[in-house]
């Protein structure tokens, strides 16, 4: 028996009474008297009914921009519904692991159950009538959540239950969704309509820890250190610092930087930014691509000592440059010099980038560079502070290292 049921059995006759005394006001009282006994009758109402309703719309605000608190209680909703509910809706979710997704049907009840404490979940459309012409065309429906509890519990629902609700429905949102790998686009193609500074695909590369060819002592390190840094909200706000955190991988070609990326990614359920900084004209550019960049992500910039010229020795270079200028043949000299035109990103530009004022801008976020030079490098880019972690990646044999014959799987 439902909670509707329930309620009619305890209200009964009483209500019938209350609306039958109520529709003849209506029809043959004053409407001064009217308003009188309106005010008075929801007084008597909440005596007799001693329970309290929160709505939540699907959508809000003048432009009717769906409501992020909808669609999070929808999800957590969701994820009980298919036990609970008897009447069902499936609907087909974009970027998700799980495309298909039931969830309960339209005028549908649930129940739930939060520190002892029973509550009521219904799913609700009311038919809209016709409206004039509008920019932001409605549909004929509209729809909300509707949230039941005893007025006794008001603050534990209101301080506590939908907090958590709120929480456990973003966290199944995350562990549901379909990973993502973006790239940067030049920056020419920026001003088009509609245009992105990211285009991405979907993120299915197979790398796991448990796949990684390492010594289990230093997997086990790795591993401590991201989930201490997931879960270091407070404590980078406490300490005053941006939610993030370098890594340096550092070792030869083809030992497995590439694939620690994204056992990386798939550990901690976070999209991945493949910067190219060729593609990057200047400092600008750079920072509106960070701006773009959303939390739980992981921003790699692979063989950042090929990618631009960074070491801090680029006056002794050109000197260089300039003493063999003369026994360079015109088609070198014009590509050299094309290549120099097509970036201005700066070691400053670089560094602000990394842990200037901008990089506050989102949280939860790791950088990641990847060099097979460890020597190459400016130690202003690589110091402690900027990336906090190095690690190096050194040839081991897969087979050997099972039989714990491999003493230089990884050394951090």
């Amino acid at each position: 028996m439902g909670f509707m049921g329930d309620l009619w059995a305890q209200l009964g006759s009483i209500m019938a009474t209350i609306m039958f005394v109520y529709a003849m006001s209506e029809k043959f009282f004053p409407s001064h008297l009217v308003s009188y006994l309106r005010k008075y009758t929801h007084r008597v109402s909440g005596f007799v009914y001693p329970y309290i309703q929160i709505h939540f719309h699907e959508f809000t605000g003048e432009r009717l921009k769906r409501s992020e608190a909808y669609t999070t209680i929808q999800t957590y909703l969701s994820a009980n519904s298919s036990q609970r509910a008897r009447s069902l809706k499936a609907e087909v979710v974009k970027d998700s692991q799980t495309p298909l997704v039931l969830s309960m049907a339209d005028n549908e009840e649930i129940t739930d159950e939060f520190q002892g404490v029973k509550l009521w979940w219904s799913s609700n459309t009311i038919q809209l009538k016709q409206q004039s012409f509008s920019f932001y065309p409605t549909s004929d429906e509209k729809r909300y959540l509707t949230l039941t509890f005893h007025k006794r519990y008001r603050d534990l629902i209101t301080g506590s239950y939908l907090k958590h609700v709120l929480d456990e429905g973003k966290a199944i949102a995350l562990k549901n969704r379909q990973l993502k790998l973006y790239t940067n686009n030049p920056s020419s193609s920026w001003h088009g309509y509609k245009s992105t500074k990211w285009s991405h695909i979907t993120f299915e590369h197979p790398s796991t820890f448990e796949t990684l060819a390492m010594e289990p002592k230093k997997k086990q390190e790795i591993l401590k250190d991201l989930v201490k840094f997931q879960n270091g909200k407070e404590y980078y706000a406490k300490i005053g610092k941006a939610w993030k955190r370098g890594y340096l991988l550092y070792g030869p070609p083809g030992t497995g930087k590439s694939s620690m990326i994204a056992a990386m990614a798939n550990f901690l359920n976070y999209d991945v930014y493949d910067l190219e900084l060729t593609a990057v004209k200047e400092n600008t550019e750079l920072r509106k691509l960070l701006i773009d960049t959303t939390s739980k992500s992981i921003i790699v910039i692979e063989d950042i000592d090929c990618s631009l010229d960074l070491t801090g020795q680029r006056k002794k270079k050109e000197e260089d440059d300039d003493d063999d200028t003369e026994m360079k043949d015109p088609i070198t000299k014009k590509a050299e010099e094309e290549e120099k035109k097509g970036s201005k990103v700066t070691l400053s530009g670089l560094l602000n980038f990394i842990d200037g004022i901008w990089s506050a801008c989102g949280g939860e976020r790791i950088l990641v560079f990847t060099t097979n030079f460890l020597d190459k490098l400016d130690p202003a880019l690589i110091r402690r502070g900027r990336m906090d972690k190095h690690i190096e990646l050194s040839y081991c044999c897969y087979e050997a290292f099972k039989m714990k014959k491999c003493r230089l799987a990884c050394r951090i």
